[in-house]
This record gives C-alpha cells, structure tokens and sequence, in this order.
C-alpha cells in the first residue's frame, strides 16, 4: 500500500513515530484526532490514558510496521473519483473492455485510461487530471453504468515523488511481530484487507463466491495468483481439473454449472450447455429489434438486372491505378439510391412517435449493415448526395476496417436515414429486413447470379440478376410510394450512365 497512517506517541516512546498501513483498523478511540492523508484517516496526539483503555491489538493490526524520524503532516494530494462519462444520447451503461493503466500508474492530462463498449460505439475513456492511478474499481467484462466510479487518483505531479520519499525512510521489520513498551502484537493473515492480489483475481473470487482471504498466496509477498483462486475452487469442489495427455499442456477448470448444465455421453465425449451473456452490439441489437418488431411492416421484392453495371464496374477495375482501392457493386447501388431518394424524399425520413410527426431528413445517410466479430453493426455514409462513387469507396473501406476492428466511433453509427443490407455478399438470394427505427426504409440486397431471361424478341440470353427487398415502415409509407422508388432505383442500376446526367 502506497498510503500509510502515521500514530505519534510520545508517552510510550520518546521521539518515535509509527508508519502503519491504511488497512489497519475499522474503529478509532473516541479521544483520537484526526485529518486526511490520501484521503485516510490520520492519527495523533493519542492520550496515555486513551491508549491503555483501547484495544490495542485491533488498532494495531498491521502486515508491516516501520519507523521514521518525520511525520508526515499535510496531505500528499486530493484523492479524485473517475466517474464513466456520458459517452452519448440515450447511453445508460457500457461494458468495460480493457484497461491502459494499472494501479501506481503516473497518468498525464487527456492519457487513456480505459476502453468501453457501449451500445452504438466503442469509446476510449481519457483522463480529465494529472496524478496517479490508487484503485481501479472495474474489471474487463464488468457493465459500469454512466456516473459510476472506474477509477480513484491522486491528483498532482508530486503525489509519486512525495508517496516515495515518505516510505523509502522508513525501516521494515525482522518479523510479523513488534513490541511497544511491554505488549507483544502480530499481524493476522485472515484481518480484512491484507491479502494483495489485482482486481482481476478479486472478481475471479468473487466469481466462485470465495473470500479471497481464505485463500494462500504463492506470489511475491503472499499475493493471491489466479492459479491459487483456480487450485482453491478445485479444493471445494467448485470446479473439476482436466488433465491432457500432452506432457507440455497446463490443467485447464470446467466449472460445475449442475443447475443450468445439461450433459450428453456420445462415443466418450461430453457435452455441457453454456450460457453466454450479450454484450456491446448484440445487446443494442436485442433492443433495437424488440422495438422495430411492434412496427407494421411493409414488404417490396422485386428483381433488377445487373448486366450493364456489371460491365460498368469491371471496366472501373481494369482501369484502376490505385492499390488501396478496390470497385464493388455496392458504391454503385449505394448512389444510384441516394438519387432515387432526391425524387422520394419520403422514403428518407424518420418518424418521431411521441410528436407523432415525420421528419425529411435533408442530407441522405446511408447505412450499411456490416456482420463483424463484435456482432451486427450498421455505420453510415455521411451526405452521399454530395459524393462521388470513387468517395464512396473509399469511406465504405474506411468504415469497414473500424468495424472488423471495434473502432467505430458514435458518429459513424449514428445520424443514419435509410438502410441497406447487402446480405447477398454472404450468399443469400433474399432476405427480409426489419426497419432500423426510427427509419422508415431498409432494403435487402441478394447476392447477383447468372439466370436465363427472354429478351424482347422471344429469344433467351443470360441476365445477372440481382434479387431487393425493400421493407418500410407502413404508418408512414404506402405500398405505391414504396413502388415507384423502387422502379427509380431499379432504372439507375440497369442503366448506370443515368448517373452520369444527374453528377454534381
């Protein structure tokens, strides 16, 4: 512990000062005055008469005991509370995903602290003071909600420097036991607080339901390890250990989950439900989809060929100089749409429930539903009415990337006012979205294939066939609006030098 109790008697002992630990006791003689060091209590000018009556032995319960010829008197810094800031409209908690600092870290101004999840983004937590990380409060996987406490520092650049300075002077003990005047103390292992062990291994304990201090450290000092945790809950039975047949493999736990687990015996092997709890997107995409699930639904399928396009987009390859860029159908159907919305502006709008007005959104958004690692995520294109196709590819890379990464951040995932949904890059031929509220429209694209189709004259030739679905929301858009967008957007894609005409 970096933070100490000074006790000063010079009844007992003439000029001799004690520097305890801050976990010493939980009760302080009525007579006792005190002041803030660190944000603990300090204790002086203890009467003898007040010291004879008192239990010495619950005052005095310490691992470490020193001496030290200067008192520390006045506070080494303000110890400050590290709150989980408002990360953005409507986010009530985040999952914790890992941190960049440990406890004794020196943290400057605007430095990293931690990384957090919320429903709509991942967002990296910086510092708002300069001092030193004293208790992290939160584990990686722990859900924090906004207002609470991640972390507690010592504000100020001296708080490491002056912390040092003050237990480099003292000198440690031979033993466990110490003497003051004719009274024998010594520490007790199991006393709250003495056991050192890092917040992970405290909520790998909490997790068993094991009090920390029941268990024997093997680390430096006595500190708790994860494998003691692991040994112990083996020792109670909590968990079994699996031993593998390679000689250089490491004892693996299967917790014991008899209520929830359910076991099958299939040729010798074993086979155990897990559960699992959601976190980050796929918890947003739970709330999303319950929400949008209450929405009346409408449903447009119709089928659009793709041949010229695909002439169009192989010919933008073969000409391509550029290595970082890469031509795809979708920067194609992604403008070809936001023209289409210029004429049905109805189509990009939202509706607000508790106005009960629909808002015409003026800039077209788009949003493209991306299946990540992290989960389902839908980042958008800012005002692709005013960009190029060449624009377009290059923020649709740039999004992507984020997204296989878990860096998107609040702006790209927010503000979006219509949805497409290329399912067909997986490889299904049709799909039937459900509305990202409070959108109107989402439209599902299938993957395009070679089919035969009859030309005007009877005779048969081969059509890339490209399969939509566009799904709206029926309080709002009729089936004949949903229609005439769609032959707009149909007319686009199967003759893309339309585009050329409507370029700005």
């Amino acid at each position: 512990m970096i933070s100490r109790r000074i006790f000063q008697k010079k009844s007992l002992i003439s000029g001799a000062k004690y520097v305890c630990s801050a976990y010493v006791s939980k009760f302080a003689p009525p007579s006792v005055k005190k002041s803030l060091i660190l944000g603990f209590p300090q204790f002086s000018s203890v009467s003898t008469s007040s010291l004879t009556q008192f239990d010495w032995k619950s005052l005095y319960a310490i691992k470490r005991c020193g001496f030290s010829t200067e008192v520390v008197t006045e506070p080494l810094g303000e110890v400050i509370d590290v709150p989980l800031a408002q990360t953005g409209e409507g986010i009530a908690e985040c999952e914790l995903l890992k941190w960049f600092v440990q406890e004794g870290d020196q943290v400057e101004e605007f430095q990293p602290l931690c990384e957090v999840q919320s429903d709509k983004a991942t967002i990296e937590i910086t510092s708002r003071y300069k001092g030193k990380v004293s208790q992290i409060l939160f584990v990686p996987g722990d859900i924090v909600k906004v207002g609470e406490t991640l972390l507690k520092m010592i504000s100020g650049s001296q708080a490491s420097t002056l912390i040092s300075e003050a237990l480099n002077e003292t000198l440690p003990l031979p033993s466990d036991t110490f003497e003051i005047g004719t009274e024998s103390f010594s520490y007790d292992q199991n006393k709250e607080g003495g056991v050192l062990s890092t917040p992970t291994v405290r909520h790998l304990a909490k997790e068993y339901g094991i009090n920390i201090n029941d268990i024997q450290g093997t680390g430096k000092d006595g500190r708790v390890l994860k494998e003691d945790v692991l040994k112990y809950a083996a020792n109670i039975g909590l968990c079994q250990l699996v031993a593998h047949s390679q000689a250089s493999s490491t004892e693996q736990l299967q917790i014991k989950e008899e209520d929830t687990a359910v076991a099958l015996s299939l040729d010798g092997c074993h086979f155990e439900d897990t559960r699992r709890p959601l976190r980050g997107f796929q918890r947003a995409m739970v709330k999303s989809m319950t929400m949008a699930a209450k929405v009346p639904h409408f449903h447009y399928l119709e089928e659009i060929n793709c041949n010229s396009l695909t002439r169009l987009k192989a010919s933008f390859q073969n000409d391509n100089s550029d290595p970082d860029v890469k031509h795809t159908f979708l920067p194609f159907l992604i403008k070809s749409l936001s023209m289409a919305l210029t004429k049905y502006p109805l189509v990009n709008s939202s509706f607000n429930e508790e106005l009960n007005e629909v808002i015409l959104k003026g800039s077209h958004n788009i949003g493209v539903a991306m299946a990540t690692p992290h989960g389902l995520v839908v980042p958008n294109i800012k005002k692709v009415q005013s960009l190029s196709i060449l624009e377009i590819t290059k923020e649709l890379s740039r999004l992507q990337q984020l997204a296989l990464n878990n860096k998107l951040s609040s702006e790209d995932i927010s503000g979006g006012t219509v949805t497409l949904s290329n399912i067909g890059s997986i490889g299904g031929k049709f799909g039937s979205p459900i509305l990202n509220l409070p959108e109107v429209a989402i439209i599902a694209i299938g993957r395009i294939q070679k089919l035969p189709r009859f030309a005007d004259d009877g005779s048969i030739y081969p059509a890339s066939i490209m399969n939509v679905n566009i799904g709206a929301d029926h309080r709002i858009v009729d089936g004949a609006t949903v229609a005439r967008f769609c032959n707009e957007w149909k007319l686009l894609i199967e003759k893309p030098e339309l585009l050329i005409l409507h370029t700005r």
